[in-house]
């Protein structure tokens, strides 16, 4: 098959898994587009009816966001020690996984400015699924030790690809952070600068950007299909914020995008 000179031969489990991540990610991307949106952020306070707040387990978004994406990153901190044996490939995404979860951690604890509070269900879901992907994607580069290098080998442009989306995601966090800058203001408003005259989710284009690195530099089944149902994902999302700023700002411009400039 021509998709063998791109990834390592897949073992039943590693195809399972794959399918399994992208179905997984793919209905929730499916379910945004619908209008279900995960709650938390905008969505959480614009959705849920005050009794079905107070019915919910919450925390605070600093505390909940910074939680969640945790245990990501301790499975890439952890997997230097777990996995000593590092080939480049390996080395390279133990590093990578560890340094986008890293930042992501960072970012929700010193960047992000926050408007309400995320229920405990919301973050356990997230947070399992942000794990289990990490540590799946290690486990799989893993199982490839000792296997024949893809004909085609894409290290290169996976490392470039990742830091330029690690780049322009926190990027776009630090103008959005600015938008509530003055006196704690925690009103919402219509983003600009950087890509924002584009689409509406450029944060949400490098994330997929950064995602893709993953993939490239993995070169596993699993780690393409995590990359491509996080993109569906996320292309789901952020046609499901550019509605919500279209119903709450009359001004907003229709020419911007979902995610993709001049495309979606």
């Amino acid at each position: 098959m021509a998709l063998l000179k791109f990834m390592f031969l897949p073992y039943p489990f590693v195809t399972a898994t794959s399918l399994a991540s992208f179905t997984l990610m793919a209905s929730a991307g499916l379910s945004e587009f619908r209008g279900k949106n995960v709650e938390y952020s905008k969505f959480f306070c614009s959705k849920a009816s005050d009794a079905e707040k107070s019915n919910k387990l919450t925390l605070p978004s600093r505390i909940a966001m910074a939680t969640l994406y945790t245990p990501a990153f301790l499975a890439g901190v952890s997997s230097f020690a777990i996995f000593p044996e590092e080939n480049l490939r390996f080395l390279l995404l133990k590093s990578a996984i560890s340094i986008h979860f890293f930042k992501r951690v960072f970012e929700s604890c010193f960047v992000h400015k926050y408007s309400g509070e995320m229920g405990v269900e919301t973050m356990m879901t997230i947070l399992s699924s942000y794990f289990i992907s990490s540590a799946l994607m290690i486990f799989n580069q893993h199982s490839t030790t000792g296997l024949q290098e893809p004909e085609i080998d894409l290290k290169s442009p996976g490392i470039l690809l990742f830091f330029i989306g690690i780049s322009g995601n926190f990027y776009h966090h630090f103008l959005l952070s600015k938008l509530r800058n003055e006196g704690g203001n925690k009103e919402y408003k219509i983003p600009k600068g950087g890509l924002f005259g584009f689409v509406v989710c450029p944060h949400y284009l490098f994330e997929v950007l950064g995602f893709w690195g993953f993939a490239f530099i993995s070169q596993t089944l699993f780690s393409f299909a995590y990359a491509m149902g996080t993109t569906c994902y996320l292309l789901g999302r952020s046609y499901a914020t550019r509605r919500w700023y279209l119903s709450k700002f009359e001004d907003f411009p229709h020419n911007v995008k979902s995610m993709i400039p001049f495309l979606f």
